[in-house]
């Protein structure tokens, strides 16, 4: 092992945008699905655009079928994330999936939860609804949030594609979800616009998923830095999905210029064939982030959580 990669594994880390349902890998699924091979599973994991990740993401929850099930990819996504030393995360839940499905979302919860206590890694779970099931689904999934609020849950969000129903739609149940005492951190300026970004804000945000439009409205940047509300920034997802068409293109570098807090993150990291570590070391690589600026990303992740350590700050390197 090179002292490089030693440097990444060893900083101390947060992540702050993960969804659990995207940390499957095909090894996993395996486990899961009777009588599959490895092949048939990785060749589910390769798509070109938005859309098609949508459509594996949407293959992947459908092979979620018992508590158990959730259990064990809880069990195996915080594995993966003890080995990275990443001490905290907070997880999104695809609840609105779970519901859409009839599943019971109490039940699978108190699986999830039971087994994400098992891990020395500590976790919060963000309950996240789907823009094109509508308003109606989005407030069932907030109401549950609220029934766990003190139990885990520290947040509400939203994704999906989010050029199919414009945030004010959902007003009232962002505004819900704040007087329950759930933190916003919606999706937002992945593959849309600038516009969807302030259309969050005004509905209460206070992180923004990818956001990555954001560099296209000065005023925006500005607003992001003067109130610190940041990004959570996720590269390699950005790449696979389409979202930004090279690396070269990815705005993560004039954004951290422009003053915006940002946060690395791995997204959906079995999908995008990354981790959480790998980030840092793009960043690093491709970006010209500096020890010392890698760093403070790592104090970012945990500066900016939503609950957990007990409030106290990260050690990181």
């Amino acid at each position: 092992m090179s002292i490089v990669t030693d440097y990444f594994l060893n900083l101390e880390k947060a992540e702050l945008h993960l969804h659990l349902e995207g940390s499957v890998d095909p090894e996993t699924l395996v486990e899961l699905v009777a009588d599959s091979t490895i092949e048939e599973m990785r060749a589910r994991y390769q798509y070109t655009d938005f859309l098609g990740f949508l459509q594996a993401y949407k293959w992947v929850t459908g092979l979620l079928r018992t508590p158990q099930d959730y259990a064990l990819i809880t069990r195996r996504l915080l594995e993966k994330l003890a080995a990275q030393n990443v001490r905290y995360a907070e997880l999104n839940l695809s609840a609105g999936v779970v519901l859409w499905r009839s599943q019971s979302l109490p039940a699978i919860y108190e699986a999830v939860r039971i087994a994400a206590a098992e891990s020395p890694v500590e976790v919060n779970w963000i309950f996240d609804a789907v823009r094109q099931f509508g308003p109606e689904a989005a407030m069932q999934v907030a109401e549950f949030a609220a029934e766990f609020v003190r139990d885990g849950v520290a947040g509400f969000g939203i994704g999906g594609d989010e050029a199919r129903v414009p945030a004010r739609d959902f007003a009232h149940v962002f505004a819900f979800a704040k007087k329950a005492g759930l933190h916003i951190a919606p999706h937002a300026g992945e593959v849309s616009n600038a516009q969807n970004v302030w259309d969050v804000l005004e509905q209460g945000a206070e992180r923004i998923g990818h956001g990555i439009r954001a560099i296209e409205d000065p005023a925006l940047l500005r607003h992001l830095r003067d109130n610190d509300i940041p990004l959570e920034i996720s590269i390699t997802s950005n790449i696979a999905t389409g979202a930004i068409a090279s690396l070269d293109a990815h705005p993560v570098r004039k954004l951290y210029d422009a003053g915006v807090p940002i946060i690395l993150n791995s997204d959906d990291p079995a999908m995008f064939h990354t981790t959480l570590t790998d980030e840092y070391r793009l960043a690093a690589s491709h970006f010209g982030f500096s020890n010392a600026e890698l760093e403070g990303l790592a104090r970012n992740s945990f500066r900016y959580r939503f609950a957990g350590l007990s409030g106290c700050e990260s050690t990181a390197l």
